[in-house]
């Protein structure tokens, strides 16, 4: 079974720093891309940053110069370094992997983690 995981969020000060975490657990043949998405109450979920298999990346204009998405490869994980933070970041932060579960799987599937709460807040 497939999990994603995310940690590393919290309640930090305008300005401020956090780096949060997606670790992909259990039986997969290879990930591809990986995202970060975010979801403010009532807003819809939206792209926040992506890497490829090949460590390319692409980000929100919002978050451009502010936030950098890298991944460990052998460790499955996917970063997120997110620095001068405004109230407006706050939200759930959800991580997706894109991958393919074994190596005859014709497509990629896509998985979800739980989110973790970004809070900006004085």
């Amino acid at each position: 079974q497939v999990q994603l995981m995310e940690s590393g969020g919290g309640l930090v000060q305008p300005g401020g720093s956090l780096r949060l975490s997606c670790a992909v657990s259990g039986s997969i043949y290879e990930i591809g891309a990986m995202h970060w998405y975010r979801q403010a109450p009532g807003m819809q979920r939206e792209l926040v940053a992506g890497v490829n298999s090949v460590g390319d990346t692409n980000y929100a204009d919002s978050v451009k110069g502010r936030f950098t998405i890298s991944r460990d490869s052998a460790k499955n994980t996917v970063y997120l370094q997110m620095k001068s933070l405004k109230p407006e970041d706050t939200a759930v932060y959800l991580c997706k992997a894109v991958l393919w579960v074994t190596r005859w799987d014709a497509h990629t599937s896509e998985f979800w983690g739980q989110g973790t709460q970004v809070t900006v807040s004085s």
